[in-house]
């Protein structure tokens, strides 16, 4: 919060500065704004969750219990853009209230084909589906998992983005200071598997990953050059920073989070009647190279093919195929302290995402699967959403994990599954 405060105040000195000497003094706020004030929406979202049975591990059957109150607003100037979205919501899980700035930002264009924007922010990019290579992006899993909007798998950063538009070709870069951890599942609403304990726990205090220092060398670094060719979206990308979970162990075998540097290349475009895209990236755990230290995650070379289409009228299908190669696997398994709970080097997953429109997109049924032929398991997430009107809007679901071994990604989640409900007031 500091340091968005921090770096709007820069920015807004910065365009004092340029209002100066390219008549930014006359940069008024316009009649209507004066005249009208700031216009203000948002909404009222009541959402409840439940396990099928009482968790063993937290002692727990509910998994949602929000009352949450979003208010947002935006500002046009002639020179600069201003963005406000904040909320403040009571957790009936962990009996307490919270709030958060999903955005305050300040955007401007010091030239036609420049643009800048800075303060709290969402980021995205990448072609995936629920499937993230090169968007090395804070994400929140426990709002996933739980069953909130989707919107806020997408957590957000204090970041300056700057955006420069050329006929050669495009570039994005953006800086974060300061290091943005994802919001991972630490045993507080969601059990996990534990190779160390060697079974599922739900570790109480919470874990809680030692983060890099607040320091600027220690910020995140993200890179991104795309241009579109004959219909066709090229992409490529680059990222210094760290990767967003506690997978990495000190010395003393405490949680914390491993330096990394990734370089990717994407490309998006019609094939036949639909949208086919293809995307890979190589993670390079900088403090392991040679793979040898079984404290800290091997590189891995990630793989994504995606194909969308409208199958018949209102319903869309679409399918992912994704690949995670585990490199230098070898020295991996000589020097685990966990041979046998280590991962295939080769995981593979496939997912399908079914929606289907009714009622003049009034009512949405859709269908997402996960299916990992190598760990022999699988996530569900069917949901059904209703707009009853443009105020009133109705979502249900489920998340439904499973499989043959405790260890592997979905199924060390199985205690979790869940169903939930939402319902929201626009206003």
């Amino acid at each position: 919060m500091r340091l968005t405060a921090c770096l709007l105040c820069s920015l807004l000195a910065a365009a004092g500065s340029y209002a100066q000497n390219d008549d930014w003094g006359d940069d008024e706020w316009s009649d209507d704004v004066a005249e009208e004030g700031l216009q203000w929406s948002g909404f009222f979202e009541a959402a409840a969750g439940s396990r099928w049975d009482e968790d063993a591990q937290t002692g727990r059957r509910q998994t949602l219990g929000d009352f949450r109150l979003r208010t947002e607003t935006q500002w046009s100037g002639e020179r600069v853009d201003a963005s406000f979205k904040g909320e403040a919501w009571y957790d009936s899980y962990l009996q307490e209230f919270d709030a958060e700035l999903r955005d305050l930002t300040l955007a401007f264009s010091p030239r036609a084909n420049w643009d800048v924007k800075a303060g709290r922010q969402v980021l995205t990019w990448g072609t995936g589906d629920l499937l993230f290579l090169n968007d090395l992006f804070p994400k929140d899993w426990v709002s996933f998992f739980a069953g909130r909007e989707d919107e806020y798998l997408k957590a957000p950063s204090n970041t300056v983005r700057s955006t420069w538009y050329s006929n050669v070709v495009n570039i994005d870069f953006a800086w974060t200071p300061v290091f943005t951890a994802d919001e991972y599942l630490n045993g507080e609403r969601f059990s996990f598997f534990s190779p160390l304990a060697g079974q599922r726990v739900a570790p109480n205090p919470p874990l809680a990953g030692i983060e890099p220092e607040d320091d600027f060398k220690n910020g995140e670094f993200a890179l991104r050059l795309f241009r579109t060719v004959n219909g066709t979206e090229w992409a490529l990308y680059a990222y210094n920073g760290f990767f967003h979970q506690p997978s990495a162990l000190t010395e003393s075998f405490e949680p914390t989070f491993a330096p990394l540097t990734s370089a990717g290349v994407s490309m998006r475009g019609t094939l036949g009647k639909g949208l086919f895209n293809a995307e890979t990236t190589y993670y390079a755990s900088r403090d392991d190279r040679r793979g040898d230290d079984p404290r800290i995650p091997n590189d891995q070379v990630r793989v994504l093919l995606g194909y969308e289409q409208e199958a018949v009228t209102n319903l869309t299908v679409a399918f992912q195929y994704y690949l995670e190669w585990l490199q230098d696997y070898d020295e991996l398994i000589d020097n685990s302290l966990t041979p046998t709970l280590e991962p295939d080097e080769f995981r593979h997953v496939f997912t399908n995402r079914l929606t289907y429109r009714l009622q003049q997109d009034k009512l949405t049924l859709s269908l997402f699967t996960f299916y990992s032929p190598s760990d022999s398991d699988y996530y569900i997430r069917p949901a059904i959403s209703y707009r009853y009107s443009d105020q009133w809007s109705f979502t249900g679901g489920a998340s439904v994990f499973g499989g043959s071994n405790a260890a592997t990604f979905f199924n060390q989640f199985a205690d979790n599954s869940n169903i939930y409900f939402r319902v929201r007031y626009n206003y």
